[in-house]
């Protein structure tokens, strides 16, 4: 069977650092486009470079927006992934290179070159993909399918404000925009990863028996887990590793809603809040398939081989 076909808009980030890993082990990515977010974007850049090194691959990497499309936002996520995204380890400088080409024209161009080939996996605030889709409306026609990471469908969000989600929250006209212009995606949502957090010791036997990338991953995932346990979160929780495996293989999915969505841009206790229309009463046409399960077995079998502790 032929491999997915990826190509991935990503603010590495511990956690997307586990989805970059998934989607070299089990998938082709045309390329990584990298925003602002998790941290600043000289530093999601390097982590992206970092990466690309770690895996081997000779994947294109497109530098993007370093701020959301209208606001600045109030705070990044440095406190959990650490000031340099992964951990403050202290990596080398790498070796791979990003390119010159602007992230949302190389979206535009990847798509235009593979029209109807690429699943867009979108892993971060979704800056990058407004902004290409405001140079070019048609681009929803050539993707084969989106995967979004974001959103807190019924408001148990993960930011200071109540309701709302890290990556829709940090950019909401961006993520406005994306909702509004795709015709049908998926949505993985925060609450989703935390129904689907791996056994922490579980997952400590997949660190041993892992290759390299298993001990890359144990480095950086330290305050990322500290942080997670200070705030007595079940488990490991790997949000962007749940929707790589839902862009790899959309038949992990085991319960699913297929609603409206729309994003709240102007509410005082509720800006960035993803607001789904369980109940159908806007009248307005379904756009997302609202991710709710997924088979927690292949999920686990796709990190395990990620992290080279299955082969």
């Amino acid at each position: 069977m032929s491999k997915p076909q990826l190509l991935i808009d990503t603010d590495p980030g511990v956690d997307d650092a586990l989805a970059i890993l998934m989607a070299h082990a089990h998938a082709d990515v045309a390329g990584l486009s990298v925003a602002a977010g998790n941290v600043g974007l000289a530093h999601t850049v390097r982590n992206a470079r970092t990466l690309i090194d770690l895996v081997g691959a000779s994947t294109p990497i497109f530098a993007g927006c370093p701020t959301p499309l209208v606001r600045m936002p109030e705070e990044d996520a440095a406190f959990v992934h650490g000031k340099d995204g992964l951990g403050d380890v202290g990596f080398p400088e790498p070796k791979a290179q990003a390119g010159d080409e602007q992230a949302a024209l190389a979206l535009l161009r990847l798509t235009r070159e593979r029209p109807g080939e690429l699943t867009l996996v979108a892993l971060a605030p979704l800056t990058n993909l407004a902004l290409a889709l405001r140079l070019d409306p048609s681009l929803p026609e050539r993707v084969a399918r989106l995967v979004v990471m974001g959103g807190a469908v019924t408001g148990h969000g993960n930011t200071e404000k109540v309701p709302a989600e890290f990556n829709v929250g940090f950019d909401p006209e961006s993520a406005h925009v994306v909702f509004e212009a795709f015709p049908q995606f998926d949505l993985v949502d925060w609450e989703a990863t935390l129904r689907h957090a791996f056994d922490e010791t579980e997952f400590n036997h997949w660190l041993v028996a892992g290759d390299h990338r298993a001990v890359f991953f144990g480095k950086v995932f330290q305050t990322a887990r500290a942080f997670n346990l200070k705030k007595q979160r079940r488990g490991v929780i790997a949000a962007d590793a749940l929707a790589m495996a839902v862009a790899i293989d959309p038949s992990i999915i085991t319960r699913s809603e297929n609603r409206h969505v729309a994003v709240e841009l102007d509410g005082r206790l509720t800006r960035g809040a993803t607001v789904v229309d369980w109940a159908g009463r806007l009248g307005k046409p379904v756009n997302a398939r609202v991710v709710l399960d997924v088979d927690q077995q292949r999920f686990a079998a796709m990190v395990r081989k990620a992290l080279g502790a299955e082969k």
